[in-house]
């Protein structure tokens, strides 16, 4: 369908890509996997025609459509959400305005027989298939649909998309990426400004959409669950598994095994050989076998692997000073942004040594329920109490605490690093990838993301006891955020992380709050145990309302006839009339009853009095107890004859 040829990429001696080439198959799902600067987002682009490779090309069919997601674009202005949205059906627009042509055109004509007559029809059934295809009957519904599985409320829609962050207006250019139902998708980091219910939504889609992907992404999860096949691009060469991502990475075990132990043998063989020609490189005797052996070498394909640093894995939090019993509690929270009502009656309780997950679709209140932790802002009612002897380590999203700009990257971490922990600063900083000459960049020159993993490699150089993490791995690679978890889960303080991450979670949390239609859920429990509990939960909403909507349907009003309006109107009349009597035994009653406990209370009572007064107390009460129990009957069949 799409081919790579011999694709070679080079720049300033450097050579990116070495003729890689591979074939995009029209059922492929394929994840790009790599070290960061390995070149996937290039290779991309390089699909896209926005880059030249140095040699090789990209073959693709004529009038073959691909849409691309990059991780930064330029996002449009001036309209709605859904008017935005809608703009994904250019194609749509085009064909239904070539098909009103080609069916005025076939009205006009009266040449039946001739070829030209026969070439519109042809052409008509063409265009009208493949708008069939792109759903063009269907618009309205597919863009609300997407929309909702995005994560936008129907209260958005009319919304314009100024209003909106970058994340949100980033996914209303996936919504209309995905409307367009291009032949083919490209997705550079997808899931990075959504939540766990759009990632779970949008997995689903690409899984049943049947187009053809390829995807660069740094969630396990979402790669296993969306891709068949994965191509590696490892120092300029592309290795094609067909297999998903969890496979992948075992076969790739295996085949680094193999490429190891080759690369030693070669090594040692070309150490013997050199030995061999610096050893009879001046005796005649031995020259042609010299020359033969230096042709050998100058003729060998060199192996290469790639260096891991497996020593970073190590790395390790700084030991928690000891706090409390409870690290925070939220008792009753009640928080407003202007008239917007974020959530309330919101209450946590964090233990310590606990590890919490803070999850839910973005805007219900997590990042804001962070900064309350962390008191960076105060809720309007009800109590946020942070317990005793607890030092609070903060990583924000937007991280803007950097703020020594004239440093360098090493030195921000040398600033703030005591003891020991000084000798492995360049391990720490490479495990967030900070590598080689990176570490002597001043910070001002650092990009968002940089300066979000410069901040997390700081935060591990401190001793807290609270960590409050709000979506620490979405500048990480999967290296880094193994380390980071590993970090964390050997770390004995007490954690609070936001996260649409369900890989990183899993097997870190053991409580998860969800924050959903403006209040705070606990649920014990790991990540997948809650997405487990939330989808059932889901279902029976769902068949709970589809069984109240089925029984409501079935249920159809009977008109009464005459007979039965007659014996209404007699039962009517009779419980009215019953009930008015009633009442007034019922006031008796309790007047007597009245009497006789005031009676029995006086200072004065006779405490002797015989067995008739309390027999005839309790038939009172009695008698009390029956009729209001009648009441409540006649009053019911009182009001259903009324209405």
């Amino acid at each position: 369908m799409v081919s790579a040829d011999n694709l070679t990429v080079s720049f300033g001696g450097f050579t990116l890509f070495d003729n890689i080439s591979f074939m995009v198959n029209e059922n492929d799902r394929i994840g790009l996997v790599g070290k960061n600067g390995a070149g996937k987002s290039t290779l991309l682009k390089i699909f896209m025609g926005l880059q030249q490779p140095t040699s090789g090309k990209v073959s693709i069919p004529n009038d073959f459509v691909m849409g691309y997601l990059p991780q930064q674009m330029s996002m449009a202005e001036g309209k709605t959400v859904f008017d935005e949205a809608m703009t994904a059906f250019e194609q749509i627009n085009r064909l239904e305005a070539e098909l009103d042509r080609l069916s005025t055109e076939l009205s006009l004509r009266t040449d039946y027989e001739s070829k030209e007559y026969s070439e519109i029809i042809n052409s008509l059934h063409e265009t009208s298939e493949r708008l069939r295809i792109l759903g063009g009957d269907s618009k309205e519904g597919n863009t609300e649909q997407t929309l909702l599985g995005l994560g936008f409320r129907r209260e958005d829609f009319h919304k314009a998309t100024s209003v909106f962050s970058g994340g949100w207006r980033m996914r209303i250019e996936l919504a209309k990426i995905l409307l367009a139902k291009p032949q083919m998708l490209l997705l550079d980091e997808p899931t990075n400004h959504l939540d766990i219910e759009s990632i779970q939504w949008l997995e689903a889609y690409l899984k049943s959409s049947g187009t053809a992907l390829i995807l660069i992404s740094h969630d396990r999860a979402f790669l296993d669950g969306v891709t068949n096949r994965t191509i590696e691009i490892s120092l300029g060469k592309a290795y094609d598994y067909r297999v998903s991502y969890s496979k992948y990475v075992e076969l790739r075990a295996e085949r680094r095994e193999q490429q190891t132990a080759a690369y030693e043998n070669q090594r040692k063989m070309i150490e013997k050989t050199e030995d061999f020609i610096e050893r009879f490189r001046y005796k005649a005797s031995k020259s042609n076998q010299v020359q033969s052996r230096i042709k050998q070498l100058e003729k060998l394909d060199v192996i290469e692997i790639e260096n891991e640093d497996l020593a970073r894995l190590n790395i390790k939090f700084p030991p928690a000073p000891r706090s409390g019993g409870v690290v925070f509690r939220a008792k009753d929270l009640l928080k407003r942004y202007g008239e917007k009502q974020i959530f309330s009656e919101a209450n946590i309780i964090v233990e310590r040594g606990e590890k919490v997950a803070f999850v839910g679709r973005n805007g219900e209140g997590k990042t804001t329920m962070a900064k309350i932790i962390v008191g960076d802002t105060d809720s309007q009612s009800g109590e946020a109490i942070v317990g005793y002897n607890v030092k609070i380590g903060y990583y924000a999203q937007n991280q803007d605490e950097l703020d020594e700009g004239e440093y360098t990257v090493l030195e921000t971490l040398d600033n703030v690093a005591t003891g020991e922990i000084r000798t492995k600063l360049r391990d720490i900083l490479g495990a967030f990838l900070f590598r080689g000459e990176d570490v002597d960049k001043k910070v001002k020159v650092l990009s968002g993301g940089e300066r979000s993993r410069l901040a997390m490699a700081r935060l591990m150089l401190e001793p807290y006891n609270l960590l409050v993490l709000d979506e620490p791995t979405n500048h990480m690679d999967m290296r880094s955020k193994d380390i980071l978890k590993n970090a964390l889960k050997a770390y004995d303080g007490s954690l609070i992380v936001v996260s649409h991450d369900r890989e990183f979670l899993d097997g870190l949390v053991n409580k998860v709050y969800e924050f959903r239609d403006g209040k705070v859920k606990e649920h014990l429990g790991g990540i997948y145990e809650f997405l487990e509990r939330r989808k059932l939960e889901t279902l029976n909403e769902l068949e709970r309302k589809s069984k109240v909507e089925s029984t409501a349907k079935k249920i159809k009003p009977v008109q009464p006839s005459d007979t039965e309006k007659k014996e209404r109107d007699r039962l009517y009349k009779k419980s009215e009339k019953e009930l008015k009597e009633l009442e007034e035994s019922i006031i008796a009653l309790e007047s007597k009853i009245a009497t006789m406990n005031a009676t029995l209370s006086s200072p004065t009572a006779d405490l002797t009095m015989d067995n008739a007064f309390y027999a005839e107390y309790e038939h009172t009460k009695s008698l009390l107890d029956k009729a209001m129990t009648r009441w409540e009957e006649l009053l019911l069949i009182v009001e259903k004859n009324s209405s």
